[in-house]
């Protein structure tokens, strides 16, 4: 079977049913048809016992899994400030925001496949999902600050809980991560040699059932050393571009070590003054690089995107895509988004956008007018396709690796949600515990009413994981001190 509206394929083969985004020309940006063609067949596909894993991914020879939304055509439609037009931009947001909550409550198995380009409104198609297969072709990044919008479909949710400050670093900064990076980030769930993607989606067809620890299992026998048709397991050079994982690759890749830290001195504050102040107390390369980056982007879209940060880290999912609806709709209607658009992707040639307020004069955007032009109550609120929410991923107990928040929780006896348990003594205590408990998917936490703060973190059986050992093993490294039969943790 295979449906072909623009842009977007709708394929069957065996138990798989398959997405292929199909619009090379611009390299897979996603536009309203294609959110209304996939939306539809998602719920259906979701109900039929036929079906047993879908996977989304970008049609054959594709650079871009998906680089954004299509901004320029949204941008065009809503510059003309009149209301049916600028009514007609928010639909497209109205309509990818419910997509990706869909896609965030889905409860069948669903693997992104990200091999290219993944920037916006292709972030939002992959990193809510259970499984997200980054391979060494992908390019990760939320560049919205710098085009005057804020890093929307759902990064109010997702950004917040990455390691320490990095999803505040990200998102302000809209930084590149390339290839295994965007797994050792914690927004793949697995890496892939892209060579080895024919082979995962001939496995994942045989699949006779949608159990998702066995979809897992099933992609996790790609991302391991595996031997080929004849026994001879890959050459150390070969395991180097296949993603072995060290604990120096989480220690010691671009955004981790002394970086990792800056970046954790840098981004914890609440004002982006104070996060200007404290990159050129730093004085680093890195840190005028950063300054630089920061200094050319848009002064309210940086403020309302630290605010919008921080409540996400604190809300279930359902509530930041509301929220994120709230926020687009001000910016539609304001000027630095239709500037910035405007003058780096309409314009020929491209210019610097001129924002309004300028850089010069960011103290006098206020906090107080932040809260009410974006986030104040309108009664106009976003209606979902489900009630269904949560306050972190059920699924990333069992294919994601644990969070330095999650280290630190069993580090101080709470990795068992509701039970206080002996603290270890030891480093290797707590990489045992982890070890011995990874790998539940956490239905608990989903619900309508009353759902869960956190995850358990136990009930995995040892099924292990690619990186567990050597993610946790440099977590404890950087972040505890041994002494005395004492562990401490050390911010």
């Amino acid at each position: 079977m295979s449906t072909a509206p623009v842009g977007v394929h709708a394929r069957k083969v065996q138990s798989v049913r398959r997405f292929e985004l199909d619009r090379p020309a611009a390299l897979n940006a996603l536009n309203l048809d294609m959110i209304n063609t996939m939306t539809p067949q998602l719920q259906a596909w979701q109900d039929s016992d036929l079906c047993k894993v879908i996977v989304l991914d970008a049609a054959p020879g594709s650079r871009a899994f998906c680089a954004g939304g299509d901004v320029k055509n949204i941008v065009q439609t809503a510059s003309t400030r009149q209301p049916d037009d600028v009514a007609q931009a928010l639909k497209f947001f109205e309509e990818e925001y419910r997509l990706n909550h869909l896609i965030a409550t889905l409860r069948k198995p669903f693997v992104s496949v990200m091999n290219g380009i993944t920037m916006g409104g292709g972030v939002g198609l992959s990193v809510h999902g259970m499984f997200r297969v980054a391979t060494e072709n992908t390019m990760f990044a939320m560049p919205e600050t710098s085009i005057g919008l804020f890093p929307d479909v759902g990064g109010s949710f997702f950004l917040p809980r990455l390691d320490g400050e990095l999803g505040t670093f990200l998102g302000l900064t809209g930084h590149r991560l390339t290839g295994e990076e965007v797994f050792i980030a914690g927004i793949a769930t697995h890496y892939i040699p892209a060579g080895r993607l024919p082979a995962l989606y001939a496995r994942l067809s045989e699949l006779e059932s949608d159990e998702l620890d066995v979809v897992n299992a099933a992609i996790d026998e790609f991302s391991e050393n595996v031997a080929d048709a004849h026994g001879n397991h890959a050459t150390d050079a070969q395991m180097r571009r296949a993603g072995d994982v060290t604990q120096d690759k989480f220690a010691k890749w671009s955004l981790g070590g002394e970086v990792g830290s800056a970046i954790n001195r840098c981004f914890k504050f609440n004002t982006v003054e104070e996060i200007f102040a404290a990159l050129e107390k730093e004085g680093t390369p890195w840190a005028r690089k950063q300054l630089d980056v920061l200094s050319k982007a848009s002064p309210t879209a940086l403020k309302v995107t630290l605010a919008q940060l921080r409540k996400g880290a604190t809300k279930h999912i359902s509530d930041c895509f509301k929220m994120e609806y709230r926020m687009v709709r001000q910016f539609l209607s304001g000027h630095d988004f239709i500037e910035g658009v405007t003058a780096k992707l309409i314009d020929k040639p491209a210019r610097s956008p001129v924002w309004s307020p300028a850089m010069t004069h960011i103290t006098d955007i206020s906090a107080g007018q932040i809260e009410k032009e974006y986030f104040g109550a309108d009664g106009r609120e976003l209606q979902l396709l489900n009630r269904l929410s949560y306050y972190d991923y059920p699924h990333r107990t069992l294919s994601g690796l644990p969070t330095d928040r999650d280290v630190r929780r069993v580090v101080f006896g709470d990795g068992r949600r509701g039970v206080q348990t002996k603290r270890p003594a030891s480093r290797a205590e707590v990489l045992e515990w982890i070890w011995r408990s990874w790998g539940r998917y956490d239905t608990g936490v989903m619900g309508e009413l009353n759902i869960p703060t956190k995850n358990t973190l136990d009930g995995g059986f040892g099924r292990g994981k690619v990186g567990l050992r050597e993610k946790v093993a440099a977590v404890l490294e950087r972040h505890t001190t041994e002494t005395a039969g004492r562990l401490e943790w050390v911010d």
